[in-house]
Parts: C-alpha cells; sequence; structure tokens
C-alpha cells in the first residue's frame, strides 16, 4: 500500500534522488521498474529507536553491505531449487507466465551471489527458515 509498504514515486523524482544520493540502495529491478530505499526513511527508524528490516534484491544488498554509513546484516534466503521457487510462484496465481519467467531468470542469477551473503537459510521449510532467520537476526541485535 502507498505510503505504508511503498512510497511510489514518479521516474523524475526517482532520477532525482539517485543523482543527490539519498539512496541507502536503489536498482532497476526489473526492466523500467525501480525500486529503492531512501536513507532519510531508514534513519527516522533509527531514530525513533527501532531497527529497520529491508527485503530487497540482491544488487541492492550488496550496495547495503558496501556502504559504511549503516551496519546491516545479511540474510540471503535461497529458495531450495529453481523449479520449487516456480511452483510457489506459480500457485499464488498472481503473476503471468511471462513475470515469472522473468522473476526465474533473475533468481538464477541472484543465486550466484548467496556466498557474498552473511548467512545462507534455505527455505526447503517455512517454520524452519523462520526459525533460523529470527535466530540470527535476534543475535545480532544484541551483539
Amino acid at each position: 500500500m502507498d505510503g505504508k509498504d511503498y512510497h511510489f514515486i514518479d521516474l523524475a523524482t526517482f532520477q532525482q534522488h539517485i543523482h543527490q544520493h539519498d539512496f541507502l540502495e536503489w536498482e532497476m529491478v526489473y526492466e523500467g521498474k525501480y525500486y529503492g530505499t531512501l536513507l532519510p526513511l531508514i534513519q527516522d527508524i533509527w531514530q525513533n529507536g527501532c531497527t529497520p528490516l529491508l527485503d530487497i534484491d540482491v544488487q541492492g544488498a550488496l550496495r547495503v553491505m558496501n556502504d559504511d554509513r549503516v551496519q546491516a546484516l545479511s540474510l540471503f534466503i535461497d529458495p531450495f531449487s529453481l523449479d520449487e521457487l516456480g511452483k510457489r510462484l506459480r500457485a499464488r496465481g498472481t503473476d503471468p507466465e511471462a513475470s515469472i519467467r522473468a522473476r526465474l531468470e533473475k533468481a538464477s542469477t541472484e543465486l550466484s551471489f548467496k556466498e557474498r551473503f552473511d548467512h545462507i537459510i534455505v527455505n526447503d521449510d517455512l517454520p524452519n527458515a523462520c526459525r533460523k532467520a529470527e535466530t540470527i537476526v535476534r543475535a545480532f541485535l544484541e551483539a
């Protein structure tokens, strides 16, 4: 939802933020579709005594991990297999086949970067994967 889960902005405004270095991370994730995380929004979260959690693509995560303005923990959620990921995406029934194929192609590329993350969590069993993620995040926050 705009303003709650995401902040939708037009391309010109997005590009202006890029040139002003306002983003913690940004990418053109799919052709013509830009995604990014504005650093002032992250700073607001910190100032309110909370810890931001980003669900971003691999390229964005690599940017965050290489940004010395933040201390980050990176988790790579491994889909177990591309076939399984395809089944999950198709079972949702929300995306056309062409979109699913594009996502699978991107996932195939992203898998080659997983070793650069702090932790890899194989999502072969959702409750177990969630428990692993929670344990890792809690340890990071308590350190």
